[in-house]
């Protein structure tokens, strides 16, 4: 793991542009036909979202030209390409938004520092921004106000604008000298809800910081309103055809966004489906909404499977359509491509790629650090990260350095643990079945550290765990037990892009030497003398995928890379063996396409709807074993589950990280956590598994977070024992006949909804049989 803050992502990106997931073009909102007799009332259409005008507020010039200069988006002179991007009028996701112009000198942008915004008076679903974040990601929370003097708050952010291609990206930017930085840059869409029975007439944006080179700022290029309708209507956003595979059936996914954006909830006897017409493909799994509350929004996936003659990769027009009460309630045309052509080594054609659904859905992971570093396994606790020992040691500052001189010496070099990683110990069976019980989905085994200790027998450097060590594939020996023992987990490996000591491509700017003389050492194992990327990591990481199938590669660092190569001959392999696996990669691969993106030892305030993953270890602050570590200051199991409620909540998952001794053995206190994590998992894990965040809001206040299992459940976590009542000050999608329970005690507990809260009596026999973080289940009945 890297030391050093990266750039992640952050806010609700609606998707990035690409030739593979070609959105559905702004069309007609259609009114349906008329009800048959007998039905109760009829749809009725939306009204396209609002544009806002925000030219009077623009305090930032962040679009350039390459004739046009002297903007300035990140306070370091930075700005976005103006020949990459729209102007004006301009659909992103479904909604109409102004996206300003990018004359030269113009003003373009709001840094938000808690400006208020004057609106058209009016009833709103919500406010939906188009954003974007300097310097690392932005956000804070943002008021809306209302006409009878209240108010209303929620989470507003912004995706760093280097992290990821947002829902409007360009290929580079451009630097302050005016030349191109071949970068990936994007900008966002976020949403705020707003509440629909009050008339808004204000909001304002949060407080975040000016743009200035190392603070981060949140800046708003364009504001639309969605306003809410009188009566039974439906709203279509965001509809696209995608790479991804259903589960169910293995048909293609075209995905969407259904949006109640009436007064009236929609229940399963309003038969409401959404199917796809497009001349070379047919509908083989409509998708269904059997309870949409007023406000709320469904995410859709509708599979599709090209007919006979229809070649993979081809581009048609074609509609997405929703039906309900027998008849169409609304639709969008635009283009679509029918089927998965082969992966072309592109930015283009690689980003139409996404996470698969699996991976949506798991929520839980382990991560395992594991390599010849986990022989002197330490550092100081809680201070830096114990996987990064040799390079500590290189510094005569660092306390590694001081340590190693006492308990090893000077003439001892970093290569000598090589023979003192044995992994005589080494039980996969049981640590796959540790994970397994730990209720995680996936498991994430580091094929090799920034060390360049390989853990399989890789054909390119004898510096690996076959030819030295524990002379075993450590990798092959975890993979074959995951396979026989716990064949339900996904199996992952990290891989280090770059190497520290690497003689041929030293990332920290030099071979191995001892730090004490500065002497040179060996690189044990390794003939220097070969093309870094094309000679030895890029084949490496093929040796990885032909040789071990595995359904997620963790990249970390970046930097030199062939990865367009390699990327795309690991999705190819995927989909074209005889039974095609659904894989995925994160953001740490040196190129600007991701499935996901990883922020380390941290979390998000607000939902980020681009997938993420957050890591950590149980350490405080290490991912590798530390032997110094006390066991007390390992988390606590509340600690594993608030975050992973947390980040749940939020639309990531937990990849939690163990560190196993040099031995194989996995430290007592680290399977106690497991094992603990798993309880509560196998009582709530309905609450986690497979949900997906509720589109309102991800948190109130402190303690309370919320998931939804879509046509099911609305699942409400409080991270502190409730009292007697529990009171949820918000628009919960709750109607009579509702069912509402505590998972762990079945029975139906008494609720009633007052001055729009939700209040659910809670005895005590139902406190004492929620531990950690206690779920309450709204089991929509209609």
């Amino acid at each position: 793991m890297s030391t050093y803050a990266r750039r992640q992502v952050l806010g609700a990106a609606a998707g990035v542009t690409a030739v593979a997931a070609l959105p559905i073009a702004l069309g007609t909102q259609a009114q349906a036909a008329e009800p048959t007799a007998g039905q109760a009332g009829q749809w009725v259409p939306v009204p396209d979202p609002i544009p806002v005008p925000l030219d009077a507020l623009f305090d930032n010039d962040g679009i350039d030209t390459a004739t046009a200069r002297g903007g300035d988006f990140d306070g370091s002179g930075y700005t976005f390409p103006g020949e990459e991007l729209p102007a004006g009028r301009v659909e992103v996701g479904g909604v109409l938004f102004l996206f300003p112009s990018s004359a030269a000198g113009a003003k373009n942008n709001v840094v938000a520092l808690g400006q208020r915004i004057e609106l058209p008076k009016g009833r709103y679903l919500s406010a939906l921004f188009l954003t974007a974040g300097s310097y690392g990601n932005a956000s804070g929370t943002a008021t809306v106000h209302y006409a009878d003097g209240s108010s209303t708050t929620a989470g507003l952010g912004g995706s760093d604008w280097y992290s990821t291609g947002g829902s409007l990206s360009a290929a580079y930017r451009y630097k302050p000298d005016g030349t191109k930085d071949e970068h990936r840059v994007g900008i966002g869409t976020s949403e705020l809800w707003m509440d629909p029975r009050r008339e808004a007439i204000a909001l304002t944006l949060p407080k975040t910081n000016p743009a200035e080179a190392g603070k981060s700022s949140l800046h708003v290029f364009a504001l639309s309103l969605q306003p809410v309708t009188q009566g039974r209507a439906l709203a279509l956003r965001d509809a696209h055809s995608t790479n991804s595979l259903l589960e169910s059936t293995g048909a293609q996914s075209v995905e969407a966004t259904v949006v109640n954006a009436g007064t009236v909830a929609v229940l399963a006897a309003d038969g409401v489906s959404v199917g796809v017409d497009v001349p070379g493909a047919r509908t083989v799994e409509p998708a269904r909404v059997r309870r949409l509350d007023p406000g709320e929004q469904a995410r859709v996936r509708v599979g599709i499977r090209n007919r006979t003659g229809t070649a993979p990769g081809t581009t048609r027009d074609g509609t997405v359509t929703v039906s309900g009460r027998g008849g169409q309630v609304t639709s969008r045309e635009g283009k679509l491509t029918l089927g998965v052509a082969d992966y072309q080594p592109t930015d283009a054609s690689l980003s139409g790629h996404q996470a698969p659904y699996w991976f949506q859905g798991a929520k839980f992971g382990i991560f395992i650090h594991w390599g010849v570093y986990s022989v002197p396994a330490w550092s100081p606790v809680g201070k830096q990260y114990a996987e990064w020992y040799w390079n500590h040691m290189q510094d005569p500052a660092n306390a590694v350095h001081a340590y190693h001189r006492e308990k090893y010496g000077e003439d001892f070099a970093y290569d000598d643990f090589i023979p003192m990683f044995r992994a005589e110990k080494f039980d996969p069976r049981a640590w796959v079945e540790l994970f397994r019980d730990a209720g995680a989905q996936y498991h994430v085994l580091t094929s090799k550290h920034h060390e360049g200790f390989a853990l399989w027998n890789t054909k390119v450097s004898d510096r690996n765990s076959v030819k030295m060590g524990p002379r075993r594939d450590l990798i092959k020996e975890l993979f074959d037990a995951s396979k026989r023992y716990t064949p339900e987990l996904h199996r992952g490996l990290y891989f280090s892009m770059p190497e520290w000591f690497n003689p041929d491509n030293p990332w920290m700017g030099h071979a191995p030497r001892n730090p004490y003389t500065l002497q040179p050492e060996p690189y044990t194992g390794y003939s220097a003398g070969k093309d870094f990327v094309r000679d030895y990591q890029a084949p490496q990481m093929l040796e990885l995928i032909h040789g071990y199938d595995p359904q997620l590669i963790w990249c970390d660092i970046g930097g030199a890379n062939d990865s367009l190569h390699v990327l795309a001959d690991y999705f190819n392999h995927a989909k074209n063996r005889r039974r095609p696996i659904e894989v995925t990669v994160n953001d740490r691969s040196g190129i600007g396409f991701h499935d996901f993106t990883t922020p380390e030892y941290t979390t998000y305030e607000n939902t980020v709807v681009a997938k993420w993953e957050s890591s950590r270890g149980l350490d405080p602050f290490s991912y590798g074993y530390n032997q110094a570590t006390p066991d007390d200051a390992y988390m606590t199991t509340e600690e594993v589950v608030h975050n992973l409620v947390d980040i749940v909540s939020k639309n990531g998952n937990f990849l939690l990280d163990i560190g196993p001794r040099a031995d194989g053995t996995i430290p007592e206190i680290m399977q106690t956590r497991l094992r603990e994590t798993g309880r509560w998992l196998r009582t709530n894990g309905e609450a986690i598994y497979d949900t997906t965040y509720w589109s309102r809001m991800a948190q109130l206040g402190e303690d309370l977070r919320f998931t939804v299992r879509q046509n099911e459940a609305f699942y409400i976590h409080s991270l502190a024992r409730p009292g007697a009542k529990l009171t949820v000050e918000a628009s919960v999608p709750i109607r009579g006949g509702d069912k509402v329970t505590m998972l762990g005690h079945d029975r139906p507990l008494t609720w009633t909804v007052s001055n729009g809260s939700l209040v659910i009596d809670v005895p005590e026999a139902v406190r004492r049989a929620g531990q950690y973080v206690w779920v309450f289940k709204v089991e929509w009945q209609g």
